[in-house]
């Protein structure tokens, strides 16, 4: 498995309630457990990021999301499919089943399936993630290690050292029920 010792030692700081930083495609992403309140809220707060605005979930594969995608119209769960994984970020119905400090207040998620190798391994340790982009609200998201550690030297728990996916932008970001494009790629 790619990186696995590092990998291991990763999940087990979001395992234990731990904020990281990880490479994703494009840019250097923060994570947690999206089911750790206080972690969320802490990674909020190191952000600067209102609790409204919503988080992306990240998996390892579409089967990771299938909590939430259980009784979705066939047609959808076909757009999801063919799009995963990959630079793709859609706007899902969470049927109640998301804490609102994930879908900040919102009826949809925003979910993608990473084709990057060491967030896929580190999705398969450990379930879906908080993936944001790695840097203070207003500021350009980090596209180096060193930029991590200079937006938020000492307030992280864990970094999963790897290299960017080669993308020159975040992801795309559609609406499943719509089809809209909320954020071009």
């Amino acid at each position: 498995m790619v990186g696995s010792w590092r990998v291991w030692q990763v999940a087990r700081v979001v395992r234990d309630g731990g904020l990281i930083a990880y490479p994703t495609e494009a840019v250097w992403g923060l994570g947690c457990d999206p089911w750790d309140e206080l972690a969320v809220l802490r990674l909020l707060a190191l952000k600067e990021r209102p609790m409204e605005k919503g988080l992306i979930l990240v998996a390892a594969d579409i089967e990771q999301f299938d909590f939430l995608l259980d009784g979705l119209p066939e047609a959808w769960l076909e757009r999801l499919a063919a799009s995963w994984p990959g630079p793709n970020t859609w706007l899902v119905p969470h049927q109640g089943l998301l804490p609102e400090w994930i879908t900040g207040g919102s009826d949809k998620v925003a979910l993608r399936v990473s084709d990057h190798p060491l967030v896929r391994a580190l999705c398969a340790e450990v379930g879906p993630l908080v993936s944001t982009s790695a840097n203070p609200s207003g500021r350009p998201a980090a596209r180096s290690r060193l930029r991590v550690e200079q937006y938020f030297h000492g307030q992280l728990d864990g970094v999963l050292n790897g290299q960017l996916g080669g993308r020159r932008n975040p992801s795309l970001i559609r609406d499943l029920v719509s089809g809209a494009v909320i954020r071009p790629a």
